[in-house]
């Protein structure tokens, strides 16, 4: 049997009942043909290499008879005529004759497999893009098309009723003219005339002219009388040619008659295309994709995607690598890179900015680099590079270094340009000279617009240069520190942002839509942005780490008609939890019922109460005290480890103190305040313990612990930058039982953990070093990150509890306040502003039993505070701040995955 017309019935599609015809390696699945065609044109599977279950199997016919010779079969494939060959095909004369004769060369032939599996691999590029592009969009055109038949049999019949009638006025204007130029200018009696008068007149003349020449011949013979003739001066003749009247200066055309009619206007709208509005939609949040952790950098300082499975990246220590999505590392070049200094060409050649200031290119198979602009002007140097796909241009962000001295110091100025090169390096455009202070990142939107991040703000001019717009962050004249920056298919711009951690969404006009990403999980801080046009993937690297994420935030219309009005209005609201059925709701009136002053501390930077009279206190010189509220130190301990000054301690359900000592161990200090034991021994020495908490409905302990990293360059140097951190649990005896360090997708939760908390829910809350305050079921499952109010705001998060409601407390050192948000993340409200209390807050315990929360302070102070609470139904109901303001309880602060 014929295995190439053999019908694979046997195989079900792997999604509906049909039979299969096509095999995805990617995913490991059968597919139908029209599974087949969804599965290309979806972005989740758009760069899978789909192909067909004769390819899969290698069941490809390996003898096929030839059409010229039916009892011969194809054996070679000639390549310059381009077709396969049997051996009686070499009587074709380009096949017969020798190399020698006829000066002829013998083409070239090669096995048939061999070149089968050329060209395949050839035009599978060219087959993916019709696939998933081709012929997703080009069936877009078919509704626009059917409307413009139906429309203009009407349309051009009012056009044709006007050109009519104006063809009628011209008609008649021609007519006018033609008979007052037959009977007037163009009359045939009054230019015979004319020409009458001018021939006597030209007979006179010659007349005399004869006369003239006679009376000059016979000078000789009467001298004086010549002398006398020639005083009279011969009259002049002035010829005028009446014939010039019958010429045209020029001839009737087509464009004479077009111009007659300008009144009605046929221009030509150029080639019929579809917008991305009609192709593509805003996703209601960011999906994750992939994440990478790259070696041969230590951060991701800026990213340039060469394809849907390639990407350069650069750090700030000289390193530029490119890499895949499969962790791998494709090349390595050292260069001096630190922000936009690389780009990637429509030849997918690297563009980047060496050591020198000169703009270098390699080409697209490593091989080959050359200079593409030389640096001439020492005075200015580049910056940052970003190659325009749609006009073939290179967009250079200048900088150029003032320094001025002052009568105290010297200070250094900057001001930044943008230049504008051609393909072949020739300057053709200089923008923006006054507009930028700094030129770090530069790109360009779709509109032409050029969009540089600046040193506080995205400044946007248009392609000639215009300044459009500056954006510095919601609400306008925040601070914003600007950094990566790029743009996606619908024009959007997206910028990262080194205030508050995020990633910003503006529109084209500089609009702030969103906050795409905040603190993500294993990137933390986001430093390099690039959009992948192909299968509209973002690519985020991170600052603070080597660790690059892949997200996807537009998905294609559902249907080709698809355009939800509220897809940008889905992105900006976040998602909102259910409020359990007769939750308790605070009655934010906290009463201060006393303040303690504490000597011999140096700031409370953590406490844990014991008693509703005791508290252990600890400060930065590694002290720990146990005092009561009339501030006597009952006992003291000064072994704690200095260099963990958060929550690095903390009681029992017998009362007893857990806390880290100096060497990094977990030690227990019985009641009777002598005797110790070590509950946890630390055996991993670059896994150091942060903070602890005993969980009372368990009797589990819960430590924070983190690791500076070992950075990826081969040097095997420690960074104590680029950290990790994980929450591990132990129970009653000090056995592990559980390690919390991932997140659903994977990826790291942790940079640091300071301090830790259990909720009544069972949840695990940690307040991270970078902006965050971390919440995961008890089993690890991850569940929210709150940054702040309003979301995505910057949060410097300090001292945690919770309180009997499940409410969150946490120290915010930004707005020297402490905000409780309920147990899903959603922001409630705001305690101890600066007009409440005297001093910062910065740490907290919560006692169940008295209803006092214990408020500590960066100086001596400890305020204790009457947290009184009630009943309320109503999960609606306005919650008051101390301030007057309403702030809706279900009001979002909360980054959901």
């Amino acid at each position: 049997m014929d295995p190439a017309s053999t019908t694979y019935r046997v195989h079900q599609c792997s999604k509906c009942p049909r039979d299969t015809e096509y095999y995805c390696e990617p995913c490991s699945c059968d597919l139908c043909q029209k599974c087949k065609e969804n599965h290309v044109k979806n972005l989740k599977t758009i760069d899978h290499n789909v192909v067909s279950h004769h390819e899969k199997f290698n069941n490809i016919p390996t003898q096929e008879i030839c059409v010229r010779h039916p009892r011969k079969v194809y054996i070679n494939y000639c390549e310059p005529c381009q077709i396969p060959v049997c051996d009686s095909c070499f009587g074709h004369k380009s096949h017969r004759f020798p190399i020698t004769l006829f000066r002829k060369e013998r083409h070239n032939f090669e096995s048939i497999q061999l070149a089968y599996k050329t060209k395949l691999h050839q035009h599978r590029g060219t087959i993916h893009t019709i696939r998933s592009e081709a012929l997703f969009y080009r069936p877009v055109l078919l509704p626009g098309i059917t409307d413009d038949i139906k429309t203009c049999r009407t349309e051009f019949s009012l056009y044709q009723s006007e050109i009519l009638k104006k063809a009628q006025k011209l008609k008649d204007l021609i007519d006018c003219v033609l008979y007052d130029l037959l009977n007037n200018v163009f009359c045939d009696s009054d230019f015979k005339h004319r020409c009458l008068n001018q021939k006597i007149e030209i007979i006179r003349h010659i007349a005399s002219l004869q006369i003239y020449v006679y009376r000059y011949e016979q000078s000789t013979l009467s001298p004086y009388k010549f002398l006398s003739s020639i005083k009279t001066v011969i009259s002049q003749i002035h010829l005028q040619l009446h014939t010039s009247q019958l010429s045209m200066t020029e001839s009737l055309n087509k464009e004479d008659v077009m111009e007659s009619l300008s009144a009605i206007q046929i221009t030509e709208r150029g080639n019929r295309r579809v917008g991305n509005q009609c192709l593509l939609k805003l996703m209601s949040a960011p999906v994750f994709q992939q994440s990478l952790t790259l070696r041969g950098v230590d951060r991701c300082y800026h990213i340039s995607c060469v394809s849907s499975d390639r990407a350069w990246v650069s750090d700030k220590e000289n390193n530029l690598i490119l890499i895949s999505t499969k962790d791998d590392i494709l090349h390595h070049q050292i260069k001096s890179l630190e922000y936009g200094l690389h780009t990637v060409n429509s030849k997918m050649e690297l563009i980047y900015v060496d050591s020198n200031h000169d703009i270098k290119i390699i080409s697209s198979n490593l091989k080959e680099s050359k200079v593409f602009i030389e640096r001439t002007n020492y005075a200015w140097r580049p910056h940052c590079v970003y190659w325009s796909s749609s006009f073939q241009e290179l967009l250079v962000g200048m900088q150029k270094m003032y320094v001025v001295t002052s009568n105290k110091a010297g200070y250094c100025y900057k001001s930044g340009k943008v230049n504008r090169y051609d393909r072949t390096g020739h300057l053709t455009q200089t923008i923006g000279q006054g507009l930028y202070r700094v030129t770090n990142y530069i790109t360009e939107n779709n509109n032409g617009d050029v969009v540089v991040s600046a040193f506080d703000k995205v400044v946007v001019t248009e392609r000639g240069g215009r300044h459009r717009f500056s954006y510095t962050g919601p609400p306008s004249g925040s601070r914003l520190l600007p950094r990566g920056i790029c743009t996606d298919a619908l024009s959007h711009i997206l910028v990262c942002d080194g205030t508050t951690k995020t990633v910003q969404m503006l529109d084209k006009d500089g609009q702030f839509l969103s906050h795409l990403l905040i603190r993500p999980s294993g990137i933390f801080s986001p430093r390099s942005l690039s959009y992948d046009v192909n299968t509209h993937r973002l690519w985020v690297g991170s600052q603070d780490n080597n660790t690059v994420v892949l997200y996807r935030f537009i998905d294609r219309q559902g249907t080709l008609r698809d355009q939800s009005p509220n897809v940008m209005e889905s992105l900006v609201k976040k998602k909102k939890q259910p409020h359990q059925e007769n939750e308790c709701q605070l009655i934010y009136t906290p009463k201060l019922d006393q303040t303690i002053i504490i000597t011999g501390i140096y700031g409370c930077n953590h406490m844990s109460c014991v008693t509703s009279d005791r508290v252990w206190v600890s400060d930065r010189e590694k002290n720990l005290m146990l005092t009561n509220t009339r501030g006597d130190i009952l006992h003291h301990l000064n072994n704690l480890c200095r260099y963990f000054i958060h929550g690095s301690h903390t009681v029992t359900s017998k009362s007893e103190l857990i806390y880290i000592d100096d060497n990094h161990n977990i030690i227990k200090l019985m009641n009777d305040l002598k005797h110790t034991t070590t509950f946890v021994e630390t055996s991993d020495s670059t896994w150091k313990p942060r903070c602890v908490h005993w969980s009372s409905s368990t009797e589990d302990l819960l430590v924070g612990s983190y690791r500076n990293k070992v950075d990826h360059k081969g040097k095997g140097k420690i960074n104590r930058y680029y950290q990790t951190g994980k929450v591990t649990r132990y129970n009653k005896n000090g056995q592990l039982t559980n390690i919390i360090q991932q997140g659903n997708t994977g990826l790291e939760l942790y940079n640091r953990p300071d301090y830790i908390t259990e909720n009544n829910n069972g949840d695990v809350v940690v307040s991270d070093t970078l902006s965050a305050v971390v919440v995961t079921e008890r089993e690890g499952i991850y569940r929210f990150t709150y940054t702040g109010h309003p979301s995505g705001s910057r949060l410097e998060p300090h001292g945690v509890c919770a309180d009997e409601m499940s409410h969150i407390l946490v120290c915010d050192g930004k707005t020297h306040s402490v905000h409780i948000i309920d147990q899903h993340g959603q922001f409630l409200s705001q305690l101890f502003t600066s007009s409440e209390i005297l001093d910062k807050p910065y740490s907290l315990s919560y006692n169940s039993t008295t209803q006092h929360l214990w408020v500590g302070s960066l100086s001596n102070k400890v305020f204790i505070y009457k947290y009184e609470t009630g009943k309320d139904t109503q999960t609606d109901q306005q919650i008051h701040t101390p301030d007057g303001d309403a702030l809706s309880s279900s009001t979002s602060a909360v980054e959901w995955r």
